[in-house]
């Protein structure tokens, strides 16, 4: 189960509280790395999440099959509402939501898997780790510096949030990259150093169509791609381009680029 991604949650609320109470009105109006989004967008999506969570009724009907579209729903709904209001409302729902997701850690709700649009198909407890995915690339990639407007000190990069991050991301991947990665014919391998890491491999789609993850290294992989799990978290969301990043890639480059370049993680 999840469990170790409820205290992720809960230590990443503490951060993103930390933050918002040393905001500037400057600050909470400033753009974002996330295109279209101030500061104070990024926080009202992290707060709308929780709601939705916690009283599914918040969301409106009409939603469509694609989580980002879906995510500007209410941060448009939202975007004359005051930072007190945004506040108010992270604080509220963050901790009502983290109760709810705790309550999903066991059978048989846990094992439940639920569609989530082009997320894909999962069961119940990972969708506590999807909101520390959610956290921890808002927060580290998109608000705080160097790519964020915020310049504040690095906040952790430890297991505790990166384990449950890579978790939903590697589980994820198959289901998102399905078309982009329906092509590969040989085995990739993905080693991640650093807190987080450890070593996984891509095999080519399955009968489901879908590209297999599993724990590795693949003893004949056509290729081997080292990061670190954070700088993961940026690349693997397509925030930059893995060459721009400390990728090493080592093998057949071409067919790793093919591989690299057809991996969005939402």
């Amino acid at each position: 189960m999840s469990r170790d991604a409820i205290a992720a949650l809960e230590a990443e609320r503490e951060l993103v509280l930390a933050l918002i109470a040393s905001l500037t009105p400057e600050e909470w109006e400033a753009p974002s790395d996330c295109a279209g989004w101030r500061v104070q967008d990024v926080v009202t999506h992290m707060a709308s999440v929780f709601h939705q969570i916690a009283d599914p009724a918040s969301m409106p009907a009409s939603v469509s099959a694609d989580a980002e579209e879906n995510a500007e729903v209410p941060v448009t709904a939202r975007r004359s509402w005051t930072p007190a209001q945004v506040v108010a409302e992270y604080e509220q729902w963050s901790t009502t939501s983290i109760a709810a997701l705790a309550g999903l850690q066991d059978p048989p709700l846990a094992d439940t898997v639920i569609p989530l649009g082009n997320l894909g198909h999962h069961p119940m407890h990972l969708l506590a780790n999807a909101l520390v995915f959610d956290h921890y690339c808002h927060l580290r990639h998109d608000l705080l510096a160097p790519h964020g407007p915020l310049v504040r000190p690095p906040l952790p990069s430890d297991d505790l949030r990166l384990v449950p991050t890579m978790t939903w991301m590697l589980a994820g991947l198959p289901q998102m990259c399905a078309g982009a990665l329906g092509g590969m014919d040989r085995p990739v391998n993905l080693v991640f150093d650093g807190p987080g890491g450890g070593t996984w491999v891509l095999q080519p789609p399955g009968a489901d169509e879908l590209t297999v993850v599993e724990v590795g290294p693949a003893a004949r992989a056509a290729a081997t791609v080292t990061s670190t799990a954070h700088d993961f978290v940026c690349w693997g969301t397509k925030r930059r381009d893995w060459r721009t990043q400390a990728v090493l890639v080592a093998g057949d480059a071409d067919y790793a680029a093919s591989v690299l370049d057809g991996i969005n993680i939402i």
